[in-house]
């Protein structure tokens, strides 16, 4: 064998087990998704794949985060989906209703990182007064929390009414992560951050009761159920490393909310007001009014007040 035959050979073995590699690699990614025959892969020029739906043309997810083009991708991950809005002040800056959103999109949650142990205490849903866009996971104040995946952080605030400490991060897959009522946050604002690295330290901040992680998940300001990702009853590992995002699916919630919303009935209270005759007029009592406005019976109403009634 000359000495060329001997330098190529090597490298024509490597590039077969790459070849073989890659090719295991689409095979595996298939087997995940059960029952989606309608799903193919194609391959760019750079060897790097991405999902396509047949008939879809809204599912460019994985296009979209393979697109090296824009200048500094790392400064804002996923920035082309969230439109480049990076705002530290509010939760949903976006404000793109569910219905909006393309359908049929696939986020990678493959190096996804359980944030703490603890089991579920209170699910995702419907509240007695209100909902729960969350999930709360049980913990010890001081308790190391966890990013779920990579990412940057994009909030670090407070409400004394709601979530207490609280961190958002943007992550590289397109989601965004809340962990609500840490007694302490050790993340600054847009710092990069990998999945599994401490933000924080678990507490009892804001409106709650007792230790917990307020734990949600959400994709352009649009809360996802995190028990439909992870199985939290199995020990917080996840269903399919790919999760599939549809509008009649993982938003279903978001129509019983809306007519929720559209069934009740407001009062402005007028001069001579009291909450008996308030109630009266609505066919209610007060205690029913006082249960919905968050008031008691020797609250001082004032003229133009909107009270809730039903």
């Amino acid at each position: 064998m000359s000495s060329i035959q001997k330098r190529i050979t090597p490298t024509l073995v490597l590039v077969l087990i790459s070849l073989t590699a890659f090719a295991e690699k689409k095979e595996n990614i298939k087997k995940d998704i059960v029952g989606k025959d309608h799903i193919v892969l194609s391959e760019k020029d750079d060897a790097s794949d991405y999902l396509i739906l047949n008939n879809d043309t809204t599912s460019y997810y994985f296009e979209i985060l393979n697109d090296f083009d824009d200048e500094l991708p790392e400064e804002h991950p996923a920035h082309d989906i969230y439109n480049n809005i990076w705002a530290d002040d509010r939760l949903n800056p976006y404000q793109t209703p569910y219905n909006q959103i393309q359908d049929s999109i696939y986020i990678d949650c493959s190096e996804f990182t359980l944030p703490v142990p603890g089991e579920v205490t209170s699910d995702f849903g419907r509240r007695r007064y209100r909902f729960h866009y969350g999930v709360d996971l049980r913990l010890k104040t001081g308790d190391n929390v966890l990013s779920a995946f990579s990412g940057k952080v994009r909030i670090i605030a407070y409400e004394r009414r709601g979530y207490g400490h609280y961190v958002v991060i943007r992550h590289n897959n397109g989601l965004e992560t809340v962990y609500g009522h840490l007694s302490k946050v050790l993340v600054k604002h847009d710092q990069v951050i990998s999945a599994g690295d401490i933000i924080g330290l678990g507490g009892s901040t804001g409106r709650s009761t007792a230790p917990h992680l307020h734990f949600e998940m959400r994709y352009l300001g649009n809360a996802i159920n995190p028990a439909d990702v992870i199985n939290f009853q199995n020990g917080g590992g996840l269903y399919n490393e790919l999760y599939l995002i549809t509008q009649e699916e993982t938003f279903a919630y978001q129509q019983k909310v809306q007519q929720q919303l559209n069934s009740r009935q407001y009062y402005s209270v007028r001069k001579g007001d009291t909450l008996g005759r308030i109630a009266s007029r609505n066919g209610t009592s007060v205690n029913n009014l006082c249960r919905l406005n968050n008031i008691s019976s020797k609250s001082i109403l004032s003229l133009g007040q909107r009270l809730r009634v039903k």
